[in-house]
């Protein structure tokens, strides 16, 4: 079977920090499926029943494992997925209230930000870019057969500012290729393949399923690896809430990272716990999840990594000045 793709000693690194938080999890929420969390005993959840608003992408294996195998249920929580179109519509809903986790490309909680449109706070990481999990992508009747093509043609990304936009430009800025004349096409996810072939769009930036789809229904073609050069190991997703939800929800904020520690340990640990949640809740076939590169998965910020995500955005103009990531990052379960 397929292993998920590591990177030598740093994945060795993060599975150690997470293993060690999920032996503090195991260690303080008592056995699985018994209903009592840390937080119950100590005073009960502020909030019991939590709405996050997701993108069905393989990103949220560990958020799904979480679900489907009682990790929350066992922390005191209910949780209810809610499905947005974009990081950026993600977070406009965590914004507005409608939910109260978002999961998102991480760009969106840095410029939300940086242009004061909304004081986000870093919950729980998700993924990093692994090697051919995500890419820009051609099909066969695209006048773009390489990376220097990419000059000033259409290219669909989900929405301005997400990691769609930014890991472009920056693997494009790599390359010596300009950006500044692209087209930019704003499609979501799921009609990027059609898009591609009826010419809506001469590339596309795609993360997993998608490439692996796009390859299948419509030849797609990755054109550039995003995980080379600026962008190698790059912080791609997570999840935030407002800073003010953060200080009311403290004890269910915590039950939620424990959740999530001890779902992403077992999904780093084993595959085959991760290709049928694929299949159910990111809607792909079998053949697809076992096909597929997954993401390198995280639960633990870590704002030294982080921080190249301001960094990018400033460099690229999306941000005004610096942000210091230690500033958007919430209090830590087991830290």
């Amino acid at each position: 079977m397929f292993g998920i793709v590591r990177s030598g000693g740093r994945f060795r690194a993060a599975l150690a920090v997470i293993a060690a938080a999920a032996v503090a999890t195991a260690t303080g929420c008592g056995a699985l499926g018994s209903g009592t969390s840390n937080a119950a005993a100590s005073g009960g959840l502020e909030k019991s029943a939590l709405k996050v608003s997701i993108l069905p992408t393989t990103d949220l294996a560990p958020f799904w494992l979480a679900q489907d195998s009682g990790y929350f249920e066992a922390e005191g929580l209910t949780v209810e997925s809610v499905i947005a179109a974009s990081g950026q519509a993600s977070l406009t809903k965590s914004i507005s209230g409608d939910v109260d986790i978002a999961f998102s490309t991480y760009p969106p909680f840095f410029t939300a930000r940086g242009t004061g449109a909304a004081d986000m706070q870093l919950v729980a990481d998700a993924t990093s870019v692994n090697a051919k999990s995500n890419a820009i992508v051609t099909v066969p009747n695209s006048p773009v057969k390489n990376v220097n093509d990419l000059a000033g043609k259409k290219i669909a990304i989900t929405a301005k500012n997400t990691a769609s936009d930014l890991l472009t430009r920056s693997v494009m800025q790599d390359h010596n290729v300009d950006f500044g004349k692209v087209n930019w096409v704003l499609i979501p996810l799921p009609g990027i393949a059609a898009a591609l072939q009826q010419g809506q769009a001469d590339a596309a930036y795609l993360p997993e399923p998608y490439i692996t789809q796009a390859a299948q229904t419509a030849g797609a073609i990755p054109v550039v690896d995003i995980n080379t050069g600026a962008t190698q190991d790059f912080p791609l997703t997570g999840y935030g809430a407002t800073r003010k939800w953060v200080q009311a929800n403290p004890k269910s904020l915590a039950a939620f990272q424990r959740a999530m520690q001890k779902a992403t340990h077992d999904t780093l640990i084993d595959r085959g716990k991760v290709e049928p949640l694929l299949v159910r809740f990111a809607k792909i076939d079998e053949d697809t999840a076992k096909l597929l590169t997954l993401p390198g998965y995280g639960s633990i910020l870590d704002a030294r990594r982080l921080q190249r995500v301001p960094d990018l955005l400033l460099q690229l103009g999306a941000i005004p000045s610096p942000i210091d990531v230690n500033s958007m990052i919430s209090p830590q379960a087991g830290r």
